[in-house]
């Protein structure tokens, strides 16, 4: 496979790239690497069991998401705090809106409240070093929680509660692979400045340097710039390239500005998108046939999987090092099961509602 770099427009941060040297391409092992993903998630413990509401009691803990107006970050800090109140600790949610001023604000209550842990969900912990190391020496655990992949891990002091960042990255690009037969030539859509982008990026590159007749290019679009630019930059890059036959942004929030995209350049016949988060809009688009395959992760499972490994980490148990939280690919033959119309944390079974609560001794 073919590698190559395009300069950016007006200055705006594009990169554009195409793999090295390819190894044998398994396509046996890719379609039954999606086929697993296809299966409805079973609950796997990422620990031993434990006495959650003797070892919690008096204990309590924020969360500081990214944002709480985005619909999954302040989905999953919502429902972490709702989880919490079930075991029968406090966990406050900071209300933010995406904001680094506010992530601050929110760390420097919780050291001055005197909080035990405080956890800046999905936001980028490097721009928050001062911050943790402050946390840190008050005695309150700082987590950055679903931030990155098992590749790329917060820096110290922050503890981590990883996503398999990069599988989901490996799925989108063997999703295009197998669809083409091996002839995928990929606009893969990231945005640099977001933490979790480089594990992403890594399990797409690495799915993609197996493939030898296929074609990749990364677009880099930063997430400040996704309203103003994203859909611009992505007509540009397919009336370029008119053989494009794949998008993959990897956060679906940025399907709404590709969707038009693909539309407005009259590629939808030959052009699909694959991507990333499960989000019940973006489920919609795939039930209308305008978005080919979602990989979802369900928020309240992730909430689930989030507070487990908090909890392990003040009762001072083991460290989980892999939280366990499944990724579910929905495509056109099961998006009805996530609702019409779709809703939050819906499609993916509840074998994990009753797993997490006699792992917590709750029954």
């Amino acid at each position: 496979m073919k590698t190559k770099y395009l300069a950016g427009l007006a200055g705006f941060a594009i990169v554009f790239s195409m793999a090295a040297p390819a190894a044998a391409l398994d396509m046996e092992a890719i379609k039954a690497s999606i086929a697993e993903h296809q299966k409805l998630p079973t609950f796997t413990p990422p620990g031993e069991p434990f006495d959650a509401k003797s070892c919690m009691a008096g204990k309590k803990a924020m969360v500081v998401p990214f944002s709480s107006a985005v619909e999954f970050t302040g989905g999953v800090a919502t429902r972490m705090t709702e989880i919490a109140k079930e075991i029968g600790f406090q966990y406050d949610h900071y209300q933010t809106q995406g904001q680094p001023s506010q992530w601050i604000q929110g760390i420097n209550q919780a050291i001055t409240q005197r909080y035990d842990l405080v956890d800046v969900l999905m936001s980028d912990p490097r721009v928050l070093a001062p911050q943790a190391m402050q946390a840190d020496q008050a005695g309150l655990k700082i987590v950055a929680a679903h931030a990155s992949g098992f590749d790329t891990p917060a820096p110290a002091p922050f503890q981590n509660v990883h996503i398999d960042y990069t599988q989901a990255g490996r799925l989108m690009a063997q999703w295009a692979i197998l669809k083409t037969e091996g002839r995928a030539n990929v606009l893969a859509i990231v945005a640099e400045d977001s933490f979790s982008a480089n594990s992403l990026q890594n399990g797409i590159k690495e799915v993609m340097a197996e493939c030898e007749e296929c074609k990749v290019q990364y677009l880099n679009v930063p997430v400040t710039d996704w309203a103003t630019r994203m859909q611009s930059t992505v007509q540009s890059a397919l009336l370029r390239d008119p053989s494009i036959n794949y998008i993959l942004p990897i956060y679906d929030g940025m399907a709404q500005f590709v969707v038009p995209a693909v539309e407005l350049t009259q590629s939808a016949d030959r052009v699909k998108i694959a991507t990333f988060n499960g989000s019940p809009y973006v489920l919609q688009l795939v039930q209308q046939g305008e978005v080919e395959m979602d990989i979802g992760e369900s928020i309240d499972w992730v909430a689930h999987a989030i507070v487990d490994a908090e909890m392990r980490m003040l009762c001072g148990l083991p460290p989980v090092k892999d939280p366990k939280v499944p990724l579910y690919i929905f495509d056109a033959s099961n998006a009805h099961t996530a609702g019409t119309p779709p809703q939050i944390s819906t499609g993916y079974g509840d074998a994990y509602l009753s797993g997490y609560r006699k792992l917590w001794g709750l029954q």
